[in-house]
């Protein structure tokens, strides 16, 4: 607590799809072991180091392991604020790694992503620590520069941001539904992922087009002997957050071959993206030279302005395709995340 922090990176490399590979598209991501990446292509030769690399072969079960992922639900658990976010290219895997295939996670437990892995490791250090918990859960999506609710009954509506001295920014009205079970909990993200707005484009055929924030909302209460009456102040309450943020894919319009109302929802997620990316390289000078960070420059930064810049803790999964094709696209994220790592908050 109170210690500098760094935001941890881990990468992730999906394996090339069926039509890369009948395209004849070459491997230009290497894994060289130890946390390190190499990038060979023409013109192009560079190494980028992070705190783990996930090649094609890594497991759902290794990346929940490996990244630091069941640390940070104790974090939550013990009254810290935790976010995890997935960042890269359309059609990378982000939302695969934090979800797995939504239609199949049912029959395949194997798929499971980050945060259905989180929630039963959540459920289960609850019942093992002996203390009370009171689980809830909130959804969001950030679509066009308007936060809407994904968990309210009826046609998603814009929600006001606000601003408060012991708060920091937050949604106002937003739903926070309670949760006991592991099925309760999935079923919410379900519900709500149902309800993103999704559409295809020319890289992807169910391409997320808003960036997602389920938040779980964690109030842990130490049991006590009944023996002793305790005064309430004698009991402390913590409360902790677990943010899963799956952001929209960062790619240029053109790439996607979006017109009319696509090309106005590329342009505004790659308006809050450049935000994030703004306020994470500021993030990332030393402390002493920082200047403003511009967190009101988007609803995207406002709303992680807390566990990116001052007192939270933050996993950033950066996921790339290793194919030819998506080069540029590659780098630019590999550079974005190695910024990343220089970021350092306060818990």
């Amino acid at each position: 607590e109170g210690r500098e922090t760094r935001l941890r990176v881990v990468l992730r490399v999906r394996p090339l799809t069926c039509t890369e590979t009948r395209r004849g598209d070459q491997e230009v991501v290497h894994s060289l072991g130890d946390g390190a990446i190499h990038v060979s292509a023409a013109r192009h030769d560079a190494t980028f180091g992070f705190s783990a690399v996930f090649d094609a072969g890594a497991s759902q079960e290794a990346v929940f392991e490996g990244s630091g992922m069941r640390q940070l639900v104790e974090l939550a658990i013990d009254g810290f604020s935790c976010t995890v976010f997935a960042f890269g290219q359309t059609g990378s895997g982000k939302t695969y790694t934090l979800m797995g295939p939504l239609a199949q996670s049912e029959t395949q437990p194997a798929l499971l992503g980050l945060m259905q892995r989180s929630f039963t490791c959540l459920l289960e250090q609850s019942r093992s620590r002996g203390t009370d918990l009171a689980l809830s859960a909130s959804y969001l999506e950030i679509y066009n520069e308007q936060v809407r609710d994904l968990l309210s009954p009826g046609p998603p509506c814009a929600l006001p941001l606000r601003w408060s001295k012991t708060r920091g920014f937050y949604v106002e009205n937003q739903l926070s539904v309670e949760f006991e079970s592991l099925e309760a909990i999935v079923s919410l993200l379900l519900q709500g992922s149902q309800r993103r707005r999704t559409s295809a484009h020319a890289l992807n055929r169910h391409s997320s087009r808003s960036h997602a924030l389920l938040t779980i909302h964690i109030r842990s209460r130490a049991h006590h002997p009944p023996t002793r009456v305790l005064q309430a102040s004698a009991c402390p309450s913590k409360q902790g957050t677990l943010c899963f943020v799956d952001l929209a894919g960062s790619e240029r319009v053109k790439e996607t071959g979006s017109s009319g109302e696509l090309s106005v929802e590329a342009n505004s997620i790659n308006r809050s993206l450049l935000a994030l990316g703004h306020c994470i390289s500021l993030l990332a000078k030393p402390r002493g030279k920082r200047t403003h960070i511009p967190y009101r420059d988007s609803k995207l930064t406002r709303l992680l302005a807390r566990s990116l810049g001052s007192s939270g803790i933050t996993l950033m999964v950066a996921c790339i395709s290793p194919s030819s094709r998506c080069l540029s696209e590659t780098l630019s994220t590999l550079h974005y995340a190695s910024q990343a790592r220089r970021v350092t908050t306060k818990p």
